[in-house]
């Protein structure tokens, strides 16, 4: 029989009781629900509200309970509907009365929205755990191959020379920025409901203080109808999986292509790796796809909240039980993407000769040409006239810029003389960017630097 029963005279029917129930997504929370009946219990008591031996019944009934499920000795029944149920059920019918008593002062509204909350901040946690994670592997590459030159890209052509170490600390950056996604969603999570009941708050005098600072909340919710239906945390964790999950998509899919033969840049680990089942030769990077094929879950999970909030009147509405299953399906899928993400980069040998020799095509050195000239006194913009006439001819001719004699440059501008050379220098050329985050090694090293402090006060923030 449901604990709501009472003004019913029929049971429910066994297809909506399973269409209705959210135990297969919420019994994750069971942790949470027990951790929140603790402290309300314990409460009451301060108030007077129930007998020390109440609590006492019913501390010992929930952690029976606890130990029962993590021992997987817990019959879970789709009847009980929900999380809650199904402990105070069990609760109930192990201490009796004590366990009926627990549910004074609160309803399932605010009940929920305490495990979720809960539930939400620990996710985080092992978000920003894993988040960590990877970026401690990127770093791990940019100082192993700290000087090794690369071909820089836009729209996916040729553009400049950078270290491959400035390219991995790109990525460091975004997923520095996906951490504090990730704070500032637990933040928005912590923040007790507890004692809001139904929507209206209660009779009785409830120290709702009390509550939030028995289970760690930075503060109370200051109003009853806010707290049961507020669901912009979830939101903010799911926005921060989305924005993470693209970012995860862009590093696999330049992984992607730097192990196809074309560009030969990286190979991946066999452990991060499958073959075709009809092409012996094959050497897939499936779980660089997988990776970014798991994004459109994710981002699929972020609008499906939005649209079950969507025109929702206050205060609670059984949509908002569908909160739950995709927002907790997406900090799963981001975790699980970071930790094979941070594993297959670790692992991964990267070819510098391979690099630098694409490094050495598609005319990476006009920039540099061009700035010389503007160097010397010729506007920027007839020098960049200039070297696309070189760059033409390097075309007609098949040839790179290097190939060109001191007397082809001249036949453009009087302005080239011998040192040229030296902007040709691909060396010279990323050594040049010196400026505050540009390519040049002194300032890839200042930026790594930089990073390793910022990734080490993270770290230690999680301890």
């Amino acid at each position: 029989m449901a604990l709501w029963s009472g003004r019913f005279e029929e049971g429910v029917d066994d297809f909506t009781q399973r269409f209705g129930a959210s135990l297969p997504v919420d019994k994750a929370m069971y942790a949470e629900d027990i951790a929140g009946s603790k402290a309300h219990s314990r409460m009451l008591a301060n108030q007077g509200i129930i007998s020390q031996q109440d609590v006492e019944d019913i501390h010992a009934g929930l952690d029976t309970i606890q130990q029962r499920i993590e021992a997987d000795d817990f019959a879970f029944d789709i009847n009980d509907e929900d999380i809650h149920m199904a402990v105070e059920g069990a609760l109930i019918e192990s201490v009796g009365q004590a366990g009926a008593r627990l549910h004074t002062g609160r309803s399932r509204n605010d009940q929920v929205s305490t495990d979720t909350r809960l539930y939400a901040k620990k996710l985080c946690d092992h978000l920003m755990a894993g988040n960590v994670a990877l970026r401690q592997a990127l770093l791990a590459q940019a100082e192993a191959n700290f000087s090794v030159i690369m071909p820089g890209y836009t729209h996916l052509q040729h553009a400049q020379p950078v270290l491959f170490s400035h390219h991995m600390l790109a990525y460091f950056w975004m997923l520095a920025r996906d951490f504090g996604r990730f704070k500032n969603a637990k933040r928005a999570a912590d923040m007790c409901p507890l004692g809001a009941a139904a929507l209206a708050g209660t009779t009785y005098p409830l120290n709702r203080a009390a509550t939030a600072e028995a289970l760690g909340f930075a503060g109370v919710i200051p109003n009853s109808l806010d707290a049961v239906s507020d669901r912009d945390y979830l939101l903010d964790l799911l926005y921060a999986c989305s924005v993470s999950s693209i970012h995860l998509t862009r590093l696999c899919e330049e992984i992607i292509l730097w192990s196809t033969a074309e560009f030969g840049f990286v190979t991946l680990s066999d452990s991060y790796s499958t073959g075709s089942s009809i092409m012996p030769q094959k050497k897939n990077p499936d779980f660089a796809e997988l990776i970014r094929g798991k994004s459109g879950r994710v981002v699929g999970d972020l609008v499906g909240l939005l649209v079950t909030l969507k025109s929702l009147p206050l205060a609670y509405n059984k949509d908002l039980q569908e909160d739950k299953e995709g927002a907790f399906d997406a900090a799963h899928t981001v975790l699980d993407c970071c930790q094979c993400a941070a594993g297959m980069i670790e692992t991964m040998a990267i070819h510098p000769e391979a690099m630098r020799a694409q490094a050495t095509k598609g005319y990476l050195a006009a920039t540099d040409v061009a700035d010389y000239l503007a160097k010397k006194g010729m506007p920027f913009r007839a020098a960049h006239e200039v070297v696309g006439h070189l760059v033409l001819l390097c075309e007609k001719r098949g040839c790179q810029l290097d190939d060109l004699t001191l007397e082809d440059f001249k036949a453009e501008s009087d302005l080239f003389e011998a040192d040229i050379v030296n902007c040709l220098d691909l060396e010279s050329i990323v050594a040049a960017r010196t400026t505050f985050g540009g390519t040049g090694n002194a300032a890839v090293r200042e930026q790594l630097e930089s990073a390793q402090q910022m990734q080490q006060k993270d770290a230690d923030s999680l301890l």
